[in-house]
């Protein structure tokens, strides 16, 4: 494999270094693909050395190393690489950690480290669109001046991913966005206010889903199919979503616009949420699909979740 001569020349000056970390990390890890290592070196590494090198070449040796040690870990853990258990990793370093070439060379170790554990994070969801936000943190990177912003950009654009229990807390971080970019990034017209928004958003979380399926945002399948629930769910409703009970497990599903999100609850918490169900709209009911006579309909302030015994989805759409 050829590599540039940036990579080449940073390489060398720390051969004697890097080689003892190899050492170290295939003490720590038997089995250690140093191939893959290599591979990963000379061609994603190498990637974000030409990036660094375009926007301040006197950083390309301290970004080489620090990509290095990052890369031995990452190796060695199976997050990058052939064996990688997902793609995100691999994706992120080639696509996104470029574009932002310069505050990657000012301050590698926090860059990598800050996306690189966002990505890790959104991938233990199989719900959240990982493959949206990578695209997303990319094509926004020139807008982003700081650490700071590329951590608030990069909460907001997971809650806009999926990560529906985000969604207070990725608005408050946005505060520290310029407007522009904030809006950008929740795509809002050329014409709407940030701080506005924000406050709609925040009181309504269903606000801006008008090109919602009809089928709602559903979420939940049979635990033999790697889903949660080992029998249809039950519903109940929370302060700040609902309870749901799957044979002895329990959760807050939580869920807006962007997705929805199941977090670990109590049976105490289920027992003590309210069971008082509403009528299911009948247009709702329609567009699932479900065998009729048997849909359980709760609601809160904003949301209406349908469920039923014939399966172990659970349908969510905006209230009214």
């Amino acid at each position: 494999m050829t590599i540039s001569a940036a990579l080449a020349s940073s390489l060398a000056a720390g051969r004697s270094r890097l080689n003892a970390r190899v050492a170290e990390t295939r003490r720590r890890h038997p089995g250690f693909d140093t191939d893959a290592f290599a591979t990963f070196v000379g061609g994603t590494v190498d990637g974000l050395v030409q990036a660094a090198e375009a926007v301040a070449p006197e950083r390309v040796h301290a970004l080489a190393m620090t990509a290095c040690d990052l890369a031995l870990e990452l190796v060695a853990q199976h997050l990058v690489g052939p064996a990688a258990r997902q793609p995100w990793l691999d994706r992120l370093w080639r696509e996104v950690v470029p574009r932002h070439a310069r505050l990657l060379a000012d301050q590698p170790q926090a860059v990598l480290g800050a996306l690189g554990n966002a990505v890790i994070q959104l991938g233990q969801w199989p719900q959240v669109r990982v493959d949206a936000w990578l695209g997303w943190m990319a094509a926004l990177a020139d807008e982003v001046e700081d650490l700071a912003q590329l951590r608030a950009l990069g909460q907001l654009l997971a809650w806009r991913a999926g990560m529906a229990h985000y969604r207070r807390g990725a608005l408050a971080a946005a505060e520290s966005l310029p407007a522009k970019l904030a809006l950008r990034a929740l795509e809002a017209g050329a014409d709407a206010d940030w701080p506005t928004l924000r406050e709609t958003l925040l009181a309504n979380p269903w606000h801006g889903a008008d090109d919602l399926p009809a089928t709602g945002v559903q979420i939940g399948t049979f635990s033999g199919f790697g889903g949660p629930f080992a029998q249809p769910p039950e519903l109940r409703v929370g302060d700040d979503g609902f309870l749901v009970r799957s044979a002895d497990r329990h959760f807050l599903l939580l869920g807006d616009r962007c997705g929805a999100v199941l977090l670990p609850a109590s049976a105490e918490e289920f027992a003590a949420a309210s069971i008082r169900e509403v009528s299911a709209p009948e247009a709702r009911v329609d567009a699932l699909g479900w065998p009729e006579g048997c849909i359980s309909a709760f609601a809160n302030a904003h949301t209406l979740a349908l469920a039923s015994p014939c399966t172990h989805a659970i349908a969510l759409f905006p209230r009214g």
